[in-house]
């Protein structure tokens, strides 16, 4: 992998990161003292910050070590977590988030503005660093301690290294002198205190003069690694018995450096060695010692971890986190598995190439049916068959769950509620229903829209809802769910509800409806997506200017889908959005008027029926037939596109549903069911009503997919006006 890609690599996680970590912030204000989330809050902000450093983001590197030192505080007990600091850790994200676009857009710099607000973010930080001191002075933070063992700060008073050193007796033959080691090793520290172990040293009769019979014990105080002691006796480490044991005081930081490793081994050894806790040459002897174990025991093999323990190299403290670390860095990779990244492009290029093959694939059909050669069309049949489970597969990699842009609103409701002063929660359901990524991607800003407006006009404040006997604390609901091939996204709160009254004379006022039109409830209540309509009395920064709900529906209609609105004075208000689920291939029915053909999605289709001769010559005066005791309206696409050819001896009705209601659809032929690959109209031809795109069929004829819920909505609203046109 190049820099470059590694660079985008950093970017895309460490934005993944820092949802997590608004995340866990929002839920952390609710419940203050669960440490599993404070944890992986600092693990998600030390992961950024040691990335980053990889890159040289220094200004990401110094702004998140700070936000780091305060989660550090708040794991070890000495700060408290209030509404107060989840704020400040809130904006926190937001720069970090700030940081990382600036990395994203190829260096640009922070404006003036926005260094200003780092540097007041970083003020905020080490005041509450100071207050925590303050609180409990004597209490040291893991933080503290890791600065000491990497280095960054002093080591206390009396809290040394401690070296045990016995050499090997032919050391003093080979040619090393035990004392100049001695000497070099002041070099990197001060030596507090050397004892001489001279119990081996043997009488002067018997003496080897070559020979070395003394052992040492050192008290060494340094800042310097583990590794770096050790390599002092590089050049002896085969003619001695080596023992390094840390400062007490590095118990805390060695336990903090295990619980934030970088997870790249799931070795026991080599997590102590990264965090350097353990040597490369410790690690080899533990090994050996392991194997004599396990000649002793007859060939069980201890455990490395308690091998170490009872070498007395490490702590078993410290081998207890390790192990904890390695489960769970085992279990992230077993998660992991079961996944892939795969770029966005890539999947765009399969969807693309699939949809060519459908295409392809039904040319072949035609052609077999054409030939009337039975292997043939066998064969392509099962190729067609392929083809439909190669494109399911295809969609479904595209498909991805509505949850992750719901609880993108926790923040925004969060920090509404503040700003407008009113007491609002959030609650969520259908989290886990699945729609089209692109879909995803276009539908947020209009939610977003959606909710900002409900907490602005719909829920009251606390006062208002306590005098009209409603609960104090208003709540906002955001839903979804499936139904007859689309999804279903509602936007609901217990508020106040649609002024029907004022509504309607707003309406009037700017000549969007006449003064004696009859509208019902729910018309009226759609006048509010009309261009430039606001019944707000005051102009806020939030809303009020009438420039949201008209583009909220022209960008839901750009998605193919619709939005409606119901609403109950004092009771609240649901908007209804209905999208596609997918905006590449669907299935279809084919249906034909005269020479053109139109496709049907055929998750919309409910059944077909044959239009009796009466209602055929009676459709000049009503468009409704009588469909088993139910009235369904019915649209003529030979009247609706204008199509100049000769009525056949038949016609027939293909019956459709869209958000509850039925109409007819009134073709010539009943074609059959088609693999749909949706092309976009061109922009001429894009404000074409009841038309939503085209495809292409296997005879590279074009045929025009039918917008059904425009369809649906002219079939019922001209079947309203004939009935009341006949109305004595």
């Amino acid at each position: 992998m190049s820099m470059d890609q590694a660079l985008q690599t950093y970017i895309e996680e460490s934005r993944g990161l820092l949802e997590e970590m608004e995340g866990i912030l929002l839920r952390l204000e609710d419940s203050p003292q669960d440490a599993e989330m404070v944890n992986a809050m600092f693990r998600a902000a030390h992961t950024i910050k040691g990335s980053a450093g990889l890159f040289g983001l220094d200004a990401i590197v110094s702004f998140t070590h700070v936000v780091e030192n305060v989660l550090d505080d708040v794991r070890a007990g000495t700060l408290a977590v209030n509404s107060e600091l989840v704020e400040l850790l809130l904006k926190c994200s937001d720069h970090i988030g700030l940081l990382i676009t600036m990395v994203a857009e190829a260096g640009e710099a922070l404006s003036a503005d926005q260094m200003a607000s780092g540097d007041g973010l970083v003020a905020g930080l080490k005041g509450f660093l100071a207050g925590s001191a303050a609180a409990d002075a004597t209490v040291p933070t893991l933080r503290e301690a890791a600065v000491a063992a990497s280095g960054g700060g002093p080591i206390e008073e009396g809290d040394y290294w401690h070296i045990s050193l016995a050499f090997g007796r032919d050391v003093l033959r080979n040619g090393m002198d035990p004392i100049s080691f001695i000497r070099y090793l002041a070099t990197i520290g001060d030596i507090v205190s050397l004892s001489v172990d001279d119990g081996e040293l043997p009488d002067l009769e018997v003496m080897d003069p070559e020979a070395c019979y003394l052992n040492y014990s050192i008290e060494f105080k340094s800042e310097a690694e583990k590794k770096t002691i050790e390599d002092v006796f590089e050049f002896v480490r085969e003619d001695c018995k080596l023992r390094i044991f840390p400062p007490p005081s590095h118990l805390a930081a060695y336990v903090d450096r295990l619980e934030n490793a970088s997870g790249n081994t799931d070795m026991l050894g080599q997590l102590l060695i990264e965090a350097g806790i353990l040597t490369g040459n410790e690690l080899d002897d533990a090994l050996a010692a392991q194997d004599s174990m396990m000649a002793v025991t007859g060939g069980t093999r201890p455990p490395i971890g308690e091998v170490l323990v009872k070498e007395g190299v490490v702590r078993k403290e410290v081998v207890d986190v390790a192990l904890e670390k390695q489960r769970q860095i085992r279990d992230h990779k077993a998660q992991e598995a079961k996944f892939i990244r795969v770029s966005a492009e890539k999947l765009d290029e399969l969807i693309n190439l699939v949809g060519e093959l459908v295409i392809a694939g039904a040319g072949a059909s035609l052609l077999a049916q054409r030939s009337g050669d039975a292997a043939m069309h066998e064969s392509t049949s099962v190729v067609s068959g392929l083809v439909e489970e190669i494109r399911d597969g295809a969609l479904k990699l595209r498909m991805v769950e509505i949850g992750e842009t719901f609880n993108r609103f926790q923040r925004v409701v969060r920090d509404m509620s503040k700003e407008l002063g009113k007491d609002i929660g959030l609650e969520i359901s259908g989290a886990e229903t699945e729609l089209d990524k692109t879909v995803v991607e276009k539908i947020g800003d209009p939610l977003m829209h959606l909710v900002r407006n409900a907490m602005d006009h719909g829920i009251e404040s606390a006062e208002t809802r306590v005098v009209a006997g409603k609960p104090a604390r208003g709540t906002l609901r955001l839903n979804a769910y499936h139904d007859s091939g689309s999804i279903v996204i509602e936007v609901a709160d217990d508020g106040g509800g649609l002024k029907k009254d004022r509504i309607l004379r707003k309406a009037i006022e700017r000549g969007i409806v006449s003064p004696g039109q009859n509208l019902s409830d729910n018309e009226i209540c759609n006048l509010i997506f009309e261009a430039g309509f606001s019944t707000a009395e005051q102009v806020t920064n939030l809303s009020g200017r009438g420039v949201g709900m008209d583009v909220v529906k022209r960008n839901i209609q750009a998605l193919r889908g619709t939005v409606d609105i119901e609403s109950e004075e004092e009771r609240g208000t649901m908007v209804r959005i209905r999208l596609p689920l997918t905006l590449a291939i669907i299935d279809g029915f084919l249906v034909g008027v005269g020479k053109s053909a139109f496709v049907v999605p055929l998750d919309m289709v409910l059944e077909c029926i044959e239009l009796p001769e009466a209602d055929r010559k009676s459709s000049d005066t009503r468009n409704y037939v009588n469909l088993r005791g139910e009235v369904l309206p019915f649209v003529r696409l030979r009247d609706e596109f204008e199509i100049k050819a000769p009525v056949g001896k038949r016609e027939n009705i293909v019956v459709v549903q869209y958000g509850g209601q039925k109409a007819g659809l009134v073709v010539d032929e009943l074609l059959g069911e088609f693999q749909t690959v949706i092309k976009p109209l061109g922009n001429v031809f894009r404000h074409l009503k009841s038309i939503s795109g085209s495809t292409i069929l296997g005879t590279g004829e074009v045929a025009l997919i039918l917008d059904v819920p425009a369809l649906v909505q002219l079939g019922v609203a001209r079947d309203g006006q004939k009935m009341a046109a006949h109305e004595p």
